[in-house]
């Protein structure tokens, strides 16, 4: 079954992209399916077959893999009751698709357009996946380690023309009622008071959250839709032990923004104080609660930051990511493990970077005796360094994300931000130095051709200087200079990264359940039809 997945991942990634030429853009046919009473389903953002292979390829090749038996999820996903698929993911008339598109296709099987929620490429609303278990009478749930307002999860609750309006988008998902909403972004649920340190509303708040989190609000206006919630019966929870308290619809805001991302969890996890909950612990609440349902549940969990350290092109970040998916995949089977009534599909939206690892002809290995019978009289020596699985160790062992480090480093005094400083930041946090000349190098800006005033993608007027590749790496202040780094180090790490957005490599549907049940979800598909197959799951029997 190893071999067998490592094979399928390199046909999709050489093969399968011939398929998005001829998909067409219409309702195709459905197979039967055989209703299971629970829908889950997990998407990894970003998560192409790279980002699944990274986490292959640790579990089998890391001399000091810290994984059990080197299992993943995945191979758990295949072990019985398992079928493999996968699915193109572009949108209505457009090669590449983004976060909100796919996900409002994976919740309404309904081709949609760029930046959309909720919506068709038309621009009129759907019903979504989760809106239709509700009407079934079923329990519904959304998680994530993102703003639980953010594009994925916004998709299956809301309907707005574009995923930047996530004040409305809280509105909209409070008027669709999921019994459970578990994730970061309480900026968007709070009155614009809030933001005023003598207001009423704000010593509120200070006292619900304990302090766990900074209190600002996003809204221009008055409305606390933390009162709506509760006057619609949610819980709410703050921190984890509010959290692990709760019971019946719940509503739990664990940051301001979005959780902390998967090295920072790792950092923390062993503390006592740790007040945010992990995206396993998010779930299995949402399970806990969602199951008490006789009529069943649906239930979608976003490890979304796996896209985010794609977008950065932060390879260390990206494994710890994977891990994060794997545990919360993995309590996942255990708590679904011997019942028939549940159907498990873990996915992805889109793929991000182009990550691969690739061989190179710096640090070419010596030559070497072999026992062979054809080396008794030659050397074994290759001609390029294919690369040592060690590496796979030291990206483990990375301290920071690269996001992390860069904030490090311009905490520093505005004298001390040298290029020396950074080399020395990067190689505390990283078993992959940097010289001074890479350090220099990753500090040298140019003016930004982007640049508007009004434009929130380009307020910048200079950015960091990648010579060729701008026009693929969009987000100009932040995740370029992380790209830098990346390039610095990419030869000692053998990792290659193509773009820092989004690319169109079709993503593997991985399914768990009943033979009937799971039939739909293999062969080559489009996400529309991955999202019907999910919409009939739910449906009234």
């Amino acid at each position: 079954m190893k071999d067998k997945l490592v094979a399928i991942l390199t046909i999709i990634l050489f093969v399968f992209p011939a398929f998005s030429c001829s998909q067409k853009q219409k309702t195709l046919p459905l197979s039967p399916i055989v209703k299971p009473k629970n829908v889950i389903l997990i998407i990894g953002d970003g998560m192409g077959p790279e980002q699944v292979g990274l986490l292959l390829t640790y579990a089998r090749q890391a001399p000091h893999s810290v994984l059990k038996d080197r299992i993943t999820c995945f191979d758990r996903m295949m072990d019985k009751n398992g079928s493999l698929g996968v699915s193109l993911t572009y949108a209505h008339n457009v090669l590449v698709t983004d976060s909100a598109a796919s996900g409002s296709q994976l919740a309404t099987g309904r081709f949609s357009g760029s930046e959309m929620i909720g919506l068709d490429y038309n621009g009129d609303p759907v019903i979504t996946v989760l809106e239709r278990a509700i009407q079934a009478g079923k329990s519904t749930g959304l998680v994530t380690d993102t703003r639980i307002t953010h594009a994925t999860p916004a998709a299956f609750a809301a309907h707005q023309a574009h995923r930047g309006m996530e004040t409305a988008i809280a509105v909209d998902m409070l008027a669709a009622g999921p019994d459970v909403l578990l994730g970061g972004g309480l900026d968007v649920w709070i009155p614009e008071e809030a933001n005023t340190k003598e207001a009423g509303v704000r010593g509120e708040l200070e006292k619900l959250t304990q302090g766990a989190f900074p209190i600002r609000s996003k809204r221009k206006d008055s409305r606390n839709l933390l009162t709506t919630a509760r006057e619609k019966g949610y819980k709410l929870a703050f921190n984890r032990s509010q959290m692990n308290a709760a019971s019946g619809k719940l509503l739990g805001l664990f940051s301001d923004s979005a959780l902390p991302n998967a090295i920072a969890v790792s950092n923390t996890l062993d503390d006592p104080k740790r007040s945010i909950p992990t995206l396993k612990e998010m779930s299995a609440k949402a399970i806990e609660i969602l199951s008490q349902n006789e009529q069943g549940f649906f239930l979608m969990i976003e490890a979304g930051q796996i896209d985010w350290a794609a977008h950065s092109n932060d390879a260390g970040l990206m494994l710890h990511e994977m891990f994060r998916l794997n545990e919360t995949v993995n309590h996942i089977l255990n708590w679904a493990e011997n019942r028939e009534d549940t159907l498990i599909i873990l996915t992805a939206d889109h793929t991000t970077g182009g990550f691969g690892f690739s061989y190179t002809g710096k640090d070419q290995p010596a030559a070497r005796q072999l026992s062979g019978k054809l080396f008794k009289d030659t050397v074994y020596n290759p001609g390029y360094n294919f690369g040592d699985p060690g590496v796979l160790d030291k990206l483990y062992s990375q301290k920071l994300s690269y996001g992390d480090i860069f904030d490090k480093f311009y905490q520093l005094s505005k004298e001390a931000q040298t290029p020396g400083n950074l080399a020395l930041v990067v190689n505390r946090y990283t078993d992959f130095p940097i010289t001074l000349s890479q350090a220099e190098r990753i500090l040298e800006t140019e003016d930004n051709p982007l640049y508007a005033a009004d434009d929130r993608r380009f307020n910048a007027k200079t950015v960091p200087k990648l010579d060729n590749k701008d026009e693929f790496y969009i987000y100009q202040k932040t995740s370029n200079q992380h790209a830098l780094l990346a390039l610095a180090v990419a030869s000692d790490q053998l990792a290659v990264w193509n773009t820092g957005a989004h690319t169109n490599t079709p993503v593997l549907v991985f399914a768990k359940g009943t033979d009937a049940a799971r039939a739909p979800f293999s062969g080559v598909l489009h996400h529309t039809q991955l999202g019907q197959y999910l919409m009939d799951a739910v449906s009234k029997k």
